[in-house]
């Protein structure tokens, strides 16, 4: 099943069973994949977001939200963190299992082997590599200083 079926019916779900902040989170995810494909539509191009896009939107909202999360708490928001961390929860049920520490290492070591990396010069390739095979499941912006220090 592809991931806009599976929020679809997601969706569906927490309708019928009454579930008011799970269903606001789904919406906003749905809206979210319904932009990307506006604009695509504008870009001239006659698809749909791919399921690969939808996991790239997901892992921004959990970003988006973390980050507003942190804000909250320190602005001594507790109520709004919590709301934000409600629909990390939400979002992330459509993520896959995000690699664990050594799972990323050994990842970042096979990418730079796959694309020959010697480098920071060829760092670029090495993320691009990552991300082709790994969206949805590790944090790039903690993998980044990882292969900056395989490859420096």
């Amino acid at each position: 099943m592809d991931m806009r079926s599976r929020v679809n019916d997601a969706l569906k779900t927490a309708m019928k069973n009454k579930d008011a902040e799970r269903l606001t989170t789904l919406r906003l995810i749905n809206a979210a994949i319904k932009d990307q494909d506006i604009a695509l539509r504008g870009k001239g191009e006659d698809t749909q977001v791919s399921d690969a896009d939808v996991l790239a939107i997901l892992g921004k909202m959990v970003k988006q939200r973390q980050e507003s999360a942190r804000a909250y708490e320190e602005g001594g928001r507790l109520e709004l963190a919590e709301k934000e961390l409600g629909e990390i929860k939400v979002i992330e049920d459509f993520l896959p299992k995000q690699l664990s520490e050594d799972e990323a290492e050994a990842a970042v070591a096979a990418a730079i082997a796959e694309v020959g990396a010697e480098s920071i010069r060829d760092m670029g390739k090495v993320m691009g590599a990552l991300k082709a095979k790994f969206t949805g499941q590790m944090d790039f912006g903690k993998v980044g200083p990882m292969v900056k220090a395989k490859l420096g």
